[in-house]
């Protein structure tokens, strides 16, 4: 395996671990939401690396995308749900 590889997987996967840190400590409810879209796209990236397309597009499309949707329609249902 290539030096680059090797920079990159560890890159993505010290990424995936501080916006996971801050999907869970974020004050803003809004902001969680966000972090938490961030480390589905992280998570989707490295299943790329992994040689796992199918994998990657699955959590691209759930963990990035769909899942963080519905949470922000959710808050924003809520009254002054991105607020707290």
């Amino acid at each position: 395996m290539s030096t680059w590889i090797v920079i990159l997987n560890a890159l993505i996967l010290i990424g995936l671990i501080v916006s996971a840190i801050l999907a869970s400590v974020s004050e803003k409810l809004l902001s969680s939401v966000i972090a938490l879209s961030v480390t589905g796209i992280f998570a989707a990236a490295e299943f790329l690396l992994l040689h796992a397309p199918d994998v990657a597009i699955s959590e691209a499309a759930v963990g990035a995308a769909l899942a963080p949707m519905i949470f922000i329609v959710t808050l924003r249902k809520l009254k002054g749900g991105g607020d707290k």
